[in-house]
């Protein structure tokens, strides 16, 4: 009994006979929503292994025949209500958290209470502290996110040391890809198992461990200072630390609750923005005639007005590139995934109900390549918001509001950062970051495709995409400088 093989054969039956019933036994009232794939138990749940590697065709093939309505696909264990169409989409990003559960959501695709800890799922106070604290402070942090980036791509281009430290770099990292990696792992088994295989692929405990070591004495003195002076005393820093402790209560006001809680918000602004700003680099590289135009308004908006906050809103064309970068290559086929968590379900404005414990979200990719929403939708055009912003401040209609068109803009047919009242909290920080970075790499190096014109292909799996993490890109520092 205690032999390996046996064990594994034994725990595959068990999930197999799960999923087929759980997907027999399921509410009826599901099956007034159109399937995309199969609706058999057995047949859905092969549909369900192979929408692991092919949910974007399925997606996709969802939308071609509801582009305004609601579909559901097979999942390993469930099926997934997709909503499509932008007053579905509308009335989703309007449901509160106590109907649609954003957290829950979150929960059922990366299984943050086994990869990251029961309190960030539970509470995510973090959120409230980035979408006021850290995005009212974005002026006055600036400069200092400024000397981070010059000072980070020395460091990750080897052209010099900065000082900065690197143990507490490297395990941030780790850190987040360990969160990403294990998390989607973890979440394709049931809920009652996800706790006893979540120890062989969780490195939570060694990335808080080397946290400790080197937040924990930070975070003991600001709550010694808090103690002796008063939450305002004199010289408090203003950071993220400082931000967490004007909204954290109870027991996260202690050392482990806020060195995990800056762990977990660091997760959260790395592994999104990595990845965004490495397709922004993979488009640049494969459309470089982009470069010299960005690179001509960031120089003339840095000779005007410096490396500023608002000299970055003055880079419309830089936004506009990294906007039209988001909107080709969302990070996932879906987003604004949700769980229902109302006792009495979800009904849409249609009439179509969803059950509790169901789980839904939106069809992000298939909306953004539309061809009835954007001109030559499939194509890359860098420009094409900032036309926009131009043409319609040319005509000065007031029903044309050109905001709409920033990076930072969410919108039902824009779902880059989801929209309604769950859009991302950070995208303002995320905004003024990409910019930023992405001006520093046009105004201080020349960049290029390891095979020109080639544009590496991303990695999809399950409802994620990622960009290629072993392709390589060219960066010389330019001569001129």
């Amino acid at each position: 009994m205690s032999d390996p093989g046996f064990l594994v054969i034994y725990s595959a039956l068990a999930v197999l006979i799960f999923a087929t019933l759980r997907k027999a036994f399921r509410d009826p009232r599901l099956d007034a929503i159109p399937i995309v794939g199969s609706s058999g138990p057995l047949q859905s749940y092969w549909d369900g292994l192979k929408f692991l590697k092919n949910a974007p065709a399925l997606i996709q093939a969802g939308y071609d025949q509801y582009p305004e309505g609601i579909f559901r696909v097979p999942r390993l264990f469930d099926w997934l209500v997709v909503v499509s169409g932008p007053k579905f989409v509308k009335e989703v990003g309007g449901a509160p958290e106590n109907v649609l559960s954003f957290r829950g959501g979150v929960e059922g695709n990366l299984a943050i209470k086994q990869v990251i800890g029961r309190a960030i799922g539970e509470n995510p106070y973090h959120q409230i502290t980035i979408r006021t604290s850290l995005t009212r402070n974005l002026h006055a942090c600036f400069p200092e996110v400024r000397d981070e980036i010059a000072c980070a791509f020395e460091d990750v281009l080897q052209l010099r040391g900065s000082g900065r430290n690197q143990t507490y770099l490297r395990n941030n990292v780790q850190f987040a890809v360990d969160v990403v990696r294990s998390g989607r792992r973890i979440a394709l088994f049931p809920y009652f198992l996800r706790p006893l295989v979540a120890p062989f692929y969780s490195n939570k405990d060694k990335s808080f461990t080397v946290a400790m070591k080197i937040l924990g004495p930070v975070v003991q003195e600001r709550l010694a200072k808090e103690n002796e002076l008063g939450p305002n005393w004199p010289g408090k820093p203003n950071d993220l630390i400082s931000w967490l402790l004007e909204d954290a209560e109870g027991e996260e006001r202690t050392v482990p609750a806020l060195v995990l809680r800056v762990l977990a918000t660091n997760f959260a602004a790395i592994h999104t923005s990595s990845m965004g700003f490495t397709h922004a680099i993979f488009d640049l590289t494969t459309h470089p005639e982009y470069l010299l135009p960005m690179r001509e308004e960031a120089k003339r908006v840095v000779e005007k007005e410096g490396w500023t906050k608002a000299g970055l809103n003055s880079m419309v064309k830089i936004d506009s590139f990294l906007r039209e970068s988001q909107r080709l290559n969302n990070l996932g086929h879906i987003v604004m995934n949700r769980r229902v968590v109302a006792k009495d379900g979800f009904r849409f404005s249609d009439g179509t109900f969803v059950p509790r414990g169901s789980f839904l979200c939106v069809a992000a990719r298939p909306t953004h390549y539309d061809s009835s929403i954007h001109e030559n939708a499939a194509e890359f055009d860098g420009f094409r918001f900032a036309k926009e912003r131009a043409e319609h401040a040319a005509t000065r209609d007031p029903s044309q509001d050109i905001f709409t068109r920033q990076m930072i803009s969410t919108a039902p047919d824009h779902l880059s950062f989801g929209t309604g009242k769950h859009a991302c909290p950070g995208r303002f920080f995320a905004a003024t970051e990409l910019k930023a970075m992405l001006a520093h790499v046009v105004m201080n190096y020349d960049v290029a495709a390891e095979v020109e014109g080639v544009r590496p292909p991303d990695t999809c799996f399950n409802m994620s995409v990622t960009p290629n993490a072993t392709a390589k890109v060219r960066f010389r520092k330019r001569a001129d400088l």
